[in-house]
């Protein structure tokens, strides 16, 4: 009995030991070390994964990068399409200028063309002395012509000056841009009692070849002044040989070529404008069937 308890006893304690290191075998596996040890688990690298492209490869030289990093060559053919796009846009910019002068013209035009009411009644029939034929001429010899009137004095010492050098580059270009015997210039003497024949002859050959210069006696000069409406003013008591200024309207009249009064410049006109305005009047008179003489007018002294 003894015996056989003994041998059971061993027999557990062979199976307890066996049992033991199974758990242990279980249980205790070595550490493993930090260094290889890893938070995440590992993933699989997808086979359609695409690393990031380099724009240029390690032994790229300087040139190809600067080349690849242009935005494109200026070849020939660009130069062309760049050169026949802004010839398209300058012609069309010229055309749409030409339009709106053309548009701006016609306004003008059509503005002269329009009756102007209250306009004043200036001129009249009147006769005065030709200083360079020293023969009678008047309003009658205009007919036919535009004319372009000033009431000045010989011995004015500025103001008259400028505007019959003004009323002569006026005449230039009418005659440039239209033509000869459209416009004549004429100089009215408001200073009778000095501006002789023989003085406003010489006096206006400073200022224009064709500027035609008439005088008269105080009572001529002082009528065809009223018809003109033109305000002149001298001292009182005035001797022969005394020096003095006579005051006086500074305006150019413009003349139809039937002697009809059209408009009149004051002094701060400049040429451009007045010639721009001539042009009108001109145009207008012309289309609604004017007759102009172009005859030139007879300013010199006739050899018997």
């Amino acid at each position: 009995m003894t015996f056989l308890l003994r041998n059971l006893a061993k027999t557990n304690i062979r199976l307890l030991s066996s049992q033991c290191w199974a758990a242990k075998r279980q249980f205790c596996k070595p550490a493993t070390p930090l260094s290889t040890c890893s938070a995440f688990p590992p993933k699989k690298l997808s086979l359609n994964a695409v690393a990031p492209s380099r724009f240029y490869s390690a032994s790229a030289s300087k040139e190809e990068i600067r080349a690849k990093a242009a935005v494109g060559p200026f070849t020939f053919k660009a130069a062309a399409v760049f050169l026949g796009v802004g010839a398209g846009l300058l012609l069309y910019f010229q055309s749409e200028k030409k339009k709106v002068e053309e548009i701006r013209k016609q306004k003008e035009a059509e503005k002269s063309q329009t009756q102007s009411y209250g306009k004043p009644k200036l001129g009249g029939a009147y006769s005065l002395t030709n200083a360079e034929t020293n023969k009678p001429f008047g309003s009658e010899d205009l007919k036919g012509k535009f004319a372009l009137i000033y009431f000045g004095f010989t011995h004015c010492p500025d103001i008259c000056p400028e505007e019959l050098d003004k009323m002569a580059e006026v005449v230039d270009m009418i005659k440039k841009e239209i033509g000869e015997n459209v416009l004549v210039p004429v100089f009215i003497t408001c200073d009778p009692r000095r501006d002789t024949v023989d003085i406003v002859k010489e006096y206006v050959k400073d200022f224009h070849q064709d500027l035609i210069g008439l005088t008269g006696d105080q009572d001529q000069i002082k009528r065809v002044a009223k018809l003109f409406r033109v305000y002149v003013s001298s001292p009182p008591d005035i001797s022969e040989g005394d020096d003095y200024l006579v005051d006086h309207s500074i305006f150019f009249y413009l003349m139809d070529p039937e002697g009809k009064f059209l408009d009149c410049y004051a002094q701060n006109s400049e040429a451009d404008g007045v010639s721009e305005s001539f042009k009108n009047y001109y145009k207008a008179y012309v289309e609604n069937g004017g007759n102009l003489d172009r005859t030139p007018i007879r300013n010199t002294p006739v050899i018997e």
